[in-house]
């Protein structure tokens, strides 16, 4: 345990756990909504945040979360009333928030090239102690929307004109959506980097999925895979000198194809077994019996 002697190895395990719970938390909404590159959007804008946080000397990860969070608000007002143009307003939000946050971080008296580095793509060493309260605060906001409020955010994201006719505030719980995804990627980029934050969003919703079909269970699975693969890539990165960000994405990229190796062959099975269901029902004869099955209580 000779990695948990380091205070900033014990400030970047504890960030990296909020950051394994937090982003597939928000992330199966956003891949549920077909937004998987909302992160990576919101990412772009809040380096914006980032760089006025070193121009004004001021804690870059509240002044991202600011800025990020007012970029979230912008896009869904983008996505509601943007119609033909919203793509290259999205586009221009995107770039434009990158590019600010470069210069900004470059005219600052404390900013560099180092600090811009360890934002896009992570760094252990650069955690501290107040960056470790704003992850906490900020998770613990993530964690009560999506548990507090995961049956109504999940039937928006199913289909916002059923949870509309069942009076639910369909543009209220898109914007939360959205600014709970901003807070995320706030909380994640001091371990996973801005750039590298929406594959943990998305990645081990999409490992989860592959196993399997219930909403909790995703949710559960998911959320288990994330914090997984950000402990083992932030031991590896101290272990190996390798950027967290990276190591904990290809990480969560061989979960994914593990398991979907290990999905395929059980897919076939419950296919044949539903093909001889079928053909029993057309000959008239009863179907054997199906083996006890998962809650599917809420399907993904």
């Amino acid at each position: 345990m000779e990695f948990l002697e380091p205070a900033f190895m014990q400030r970047a395990l504890l960030a990296a756990v909020l950051v394994g719970i937090t982003a597939p938390a928000i992330g199966i909404f956003l891949v549920q909504r077909r937004q998987a590159l909302m992160g990576d959007g919101i990412g772009h804008i809040a380096m914006t945040g980032v760089g006025l946080g070193f121009l004004l000397s001021t804690n870059p990860v509240w002044m991202a979360t600011a800025v990020a969070v007012a970029g979230a608000v912008v896009m869904e007002l983008i996505r509601w009333y943007g119609h033909t143009r919203g793509d290259i307003a999205l586009a221009m939000l995107f770039y434009g928030g990158m590019a600010g946050g470069v210069l900004l971080i470059n005219i600052s008296d404390t900013g560099s090239n180092a600090n811009l580095t360890s934002y896009l793509f992570g760094s252990l060493s650069t955690v501290s102690e107040e960056d470790v309260t704003a992850i906490c605060v900020l998770a613990a906001f993530v964690v009560l929307v999506t548990l507090g409020l995961r049956r109504q955010l999940f039937a928006v994201s199913q289909d916002e004109e059923f949870a509309r006719v069942t009076g639910l505030p369909v543009r209220v719980l898109n914007l939360l959506v959205a600014v709970t995804a901003a807070v995320t990627v706030t909380v994640a980029m001091r371990v996973v980097g801005l750039l590298l934050v929406s594959a943990l969003m998305v990645v081990p919703v999409a490992a989860a999925q592959q196993i399997s079909k219930s909403f909790k269970v995703t949710f559960v699975l998911s959320v288990v895979i994330g914090t997984a693969v950000t402990l083992a890539g932030t031991v590896t990165s101290y272990y190996r000198d390798v950027p967290p960000g990276a190591t904990i994405v290809l990480l969560a990229i061989a979960v994914f194809v593990a398991l979907t190796a290990l999905a395929a062959p059980l897919a076939r099975r419950r296919a044949r077994a539903a093909e001889a269901d079928r053909v029993c029902t057309l000959e008239g004869r009863s179907p054997v019996p199906p083996g006890p099955r998962e809650s599917d209580d809420v399907r993904v």
